[in-house]
């Protein structure tokens, strides 16, 4: 975190809210409502964080009108419509930036790259032949950049990264540590009972404003590229495999696994732990809860889960006994006995209601 310090005012142009209290007050940084000092600044999101608020000590809250009018205890706030969206602001102008600008001695650049004259290139960092690197783009430590890729203008490439297969990365990217981006896919055709391996000759396409989580593996096209569109957001842990296309503004959380040539649309939210099988096609605004199976198309836009939820170790286990019973029976059997029941029952109700 910036030691620097801000005034209360200051900090509410930015997110275009309203200073209320004192104004002038100098605040160092933000904090968690339980750790605040008071030279720090919290944000208030719901009504289920009242009493933690109630008792914190920041020195000044983020709140809604509605929510500053129930905080009795404290004086010094920005009021704005969403208070999650101006801490999210907010923390840019603590965050510590990389300024340090220039190529390290160590890095190895081939005559052939285009380097922008504001970069900073890390130690040991290698960058291939016929490469392309923006203007304002850090890239840290021990990165490599085969030949032919580009990286656009106001990225952020951390250490060990590594970028192959001509990948070609938009404006205002952020790769993290141990990412690989434009290796092999996973393609094999199967003869005489051996794997015959199929040449990559696709490449990764990632658009602006893409940011992709550490030890992440997002792998070239077999024959067409693999795309990221613009606003992806990508957790740690991540397998993309070739082919796959993921549209603009999904999020996917760690541990997700997406088989090639899927296509995943728009302002999609795919929980942690999911797997998505290949050659499917997931419509826009779709949510996938974490640990979701996926092996047919989602063709609606909506909420879907897949698996079974934490039992007590007993109780798993009778579920599981009882499913394999269910699979043994079949489907019609199940409904006859179904509507078996629902006559029986709507018998007694009859009955009772005639007694009555």
């Amino acid at each position: 975190m910036n030691h620097q310090q801000l005034q209360l005012a200051d900090l509410a142009r930015l997110v275009q809210g309203e200073c209320v209290g004192q104004c002038d007050l100098q605040l160092r940084g933000l904090a968690s409502l339980e750790h605040a000092t008071s030279q720090d600044l919290a944000f208030v999101n719901a009504d289920k964080y009242l009493d933690h608020a109630l008792h914190s000590q920041a020195g000044a809250l983020i709140v809604t009108a509605e929510l500053q009018a129930q905080l009795t205890t404290h004086q010094n706030f920005i009021v704005v419509a969403n208070p999650y969206l101006a801490f999210a602001i907010l923390t840019h102008v603590f965050e510590k930036k990389q300024t340090q600008r220039g190529v390290e001695n160590t890095a190895q650049i081939h005559p052939s790259a285009v380097i922008a004259e504001d970069v900073y290139i890390g130690h040991y960092v290698v960058v291939g032949a016929n490469c392309v690197v923006g203007a304002n783009t850090v890239i840290q430590s021990h990165v490599q950049l085969d030949e032919g890729v580009r990286v656009g203008n106001d990225c952020f490439i951390d250490a060990h990264v590594t970028l192959t297969g001509e990948t070609a990365v938009g404006h205002r990217v952020r790769i993290h540590a141990n990412t690989v981006v434009g290796s092999e896919g996973f393609g094999f055709a199967p003869y005489q009972g051996k794997w015959h391996r199929i040449a990559q000759l696709g490449s990764v396409r990632i658009a602006d404003d893409v940011r992709i989580g550490s030890n992440c593996s997002v792998d070239r096209g077999a024959l067409d590229d693999t795309i990221l569109e613009q606003g992806v957001i990508i957790d740690n842990l991540v397998q993309v495999a070739h082919n796959v296309k993921i549209g603009a503004h999904t999020a996917i959380a760690a541990k997700t696994a997406i088989a090639g040539s899927t296509t995943i649309g728009k302002n999609c939210i795919i929980g942690g732990g999911t797997a998505i099988s290949g050659h499917l096609n997931i419509a826009d605004n779709v949510t996938l809860t974490g640990m979701s199976m996926v092996t047919n198309n989602i063709s609606a836009a909506g909420k879907y889960s897949s698996g079974i939820g934490l039992f007590e170790n007993q109780k798993w286990k009778r579920t599981v006994v009882r499913l394999r019973q269910l699979a043994d029976v079949p489907l019609t059997q199940v409904i006859k006995r179904l509507d078996h029941m629902q006559s029986q029952i709507e018998s007694i109700e009859s009955t009772f209601k005639l007694r009555k």
